[in-house]
């Protein structure tokens, strides 16, 4: 396209005389300044490339980063990875050579991303997140983007929904409060990770994590002190009966002092919880993760535990007895995953009591199909949304819509292997999901997020709502 074609098909003389009878009229100090201005919202943003490379998570595993550019500007975002990949969940793509990174190099996806997404997102608006998403989906053409990886469509979707926010001249939670069709703007409460245990921690606790909610607190900064001050009282309590080697921590930061029983963890968090003072203002969450210990029909608590495996099986039913002696003796609210991932039978049965929040993360994996049949069949009350599970943005905000509009809860979600991106904490302002889990109140890329919740709180100003007691019906 040459010059004029291009003046002509943007109709840019007539908008260059109106930036300049503006700027005349606006009797500017800097009218180079303002006229620039004027003509960069005058002309429309595309997509005019996208540039993907593999960069390291922060379990130093190889993951997609992603700089999309438009005629306006670059936005970069990189995809989470978790653990262990689900048979429900979207599928990320690794290159499986042994001599590269273990096998776990993503240049496929990079490839895929540099030859293919660029090309067929060429020209978009990047405000237009549903048709960038669905562009990508009908490219892969597989169920669970198995073919191009969803952590490089992942990637990409977040990149442009930060395009489009920036477009739009709106922060990225207004931005994406707008693609849901939501109006209020809620602060989360956070879930800090205290004591790590299950997967993500080389100690003999059976249960993955041991978390807190400061729901007293009246503003999202108050409750950062809260779970910053409860964190470190909880490391004097561990150093006082463990010894300073019982403060190392797991994956997602929380403490992995060498415990194997439920009571000692929440043990320790009742007596930190009380040395804070914050008392009936801090709750308790357990992840239990209960598939990692799940033995055919029983769960083995010690299975960490060489010498004692095998020796302190539970049955369901003895699991559910357990479960309610601890929300009697804790202030827990929340119990993600008590049960393995295909025990619907028995999470409905445990849900039906009443006692706590019942969060599906290993049995939803944020799978639409499975969070409908949770809902038939009343399985849980409370969704785990991890955006890489279902690998696109549009994908994402339709699974909390389908959440909340049945009154769930919803936790937004970090991964073990994270990034410095703090996409999560903007997406979980923009649905006023309630909840965010995004580790202990310790390392870098975990705090990333929460960081970025105390500036959008600082940007509200006045108008920002901290969900509070109010955690999960946000």
């Amino acid at each position: 396209m040459s010059v004029q074609e291009y003046l002509d098909k943007h109709m840019l003389s007539r908008k260059i005389e109106e930036a300049v009878n503006a700027a005349v009229r606006a009797k500017t100090p800097d009218p180079v300044l303002y006229i620039a201005n004027h003509m960069r919202k005058a002309v429309p943003s595309v997509i005019t490339k996208v540039q993907a490379r593999q960069i390291l998570d922060s379990r130093g595993i190889p993951t997609v980063e992603v700089d999309l550019h438009t005629n306006k500007g670059v936005f970069r975002a990189s995809a989470p990875s978790g653990a262990s990949i689900g048979m429900y969940e979207a599928m990320e793509l690794r290159d499986g050579d042994k001599g590269m990174y273990l096998g776990n190099s993503v240049q496929r996806a990079v490839k895929n991303i540099n030859e293919k997404i660029s090309e067929a997102l060429m020209g978009m608006d990047p405000t237009l997140q549903s048709q960038i998403d669905q562009a990508m989906i009908d490219l892969d053409k597989t169920e669970k983007k198995g073919d191009l990886g969803a952590n490089a469509i992942l990637a990409v979707s977040i990149a442009a929904c930060k395009a489009g926010a920036a477009e739009k001249e709106v922060p990225l939670y207004k931005h994406i409060a707008d693609l849901s069709g939501r109006a209020n703007l809620t602060l989360p409460v956070p879930v800090f990770c205290l004591i790590s245990g299950g997967d993500h921690a080389g100690n003999n606790l059976a249960i993955q994590n041991i978390m807190i909610l400061p729901v007293g607190a009246r503003k999202f900064e108050e409750a950062m002190q809260m779970g910053s001050e409860t964190y470190h009282h909880l490391k004097a309590v561990i150093t006082e009966k463990y010894g300073i080697h019982g403060c190392n921590v797991g994956e997602n930061g929380g403490f992995a002092p060498n415990i194997s029983s439920f009571k000692d963890g929440l043990d320790l968090v009742k007596e930190a919880i009380s040395r804070t003072g914050y008392n009936e203002k801090i709750k308790i969450a357990i992840d239990a993760s209960a598939t990692n210990f799940c033995i055919g029909t029983k769960y083995d608590l010690d299975y960490k535990t060489p010498n004692k495996s095998g020796q302190n099986f539970k049955s369901v039913e003895e699991m559910i007895e357990l479960y309610r002696e601890l929300c009697a003796e804790y202030p827990i609210v929340s119990i993600e995953d008590p049960f393995d991932k295909e025990d619907w039978e028995h999470v409905k049965a445990f849900t039906s009591l009443g006692i706590c929040q019942v969060v599906g993360g290993d049995l939803l994996m944020s799978n639409p199909k499975r969070v409908e049949k949770a809902i038939q069949e009343s399985a849980c009350n409370a969704l785990l949304l991890k955006v890489n599970q279902i690998g696109t943005v549009t994908e994402a905000i339709e699974v909390v819509k389908l959440a909340k509009d049945e009154h769930w809860g919803v936790v937004v979600a970090h991964r073990c292997g994270e990034t410095e991106d703090t996409f999560i904490a903007d997406f979980s302002v923009g649905l006023s999901t309630g909840q965010i889990q995004a580790g202990a109140p310790c390392r870098g890329e975990r705090l990333a997020k929460y960081n970025q919740l105390l500036r959008i709180e600082e940007e509200l100003g006045d108008k920002a709502i901290y969900a509070g007691d109010d955690w999960r019906m946000s």
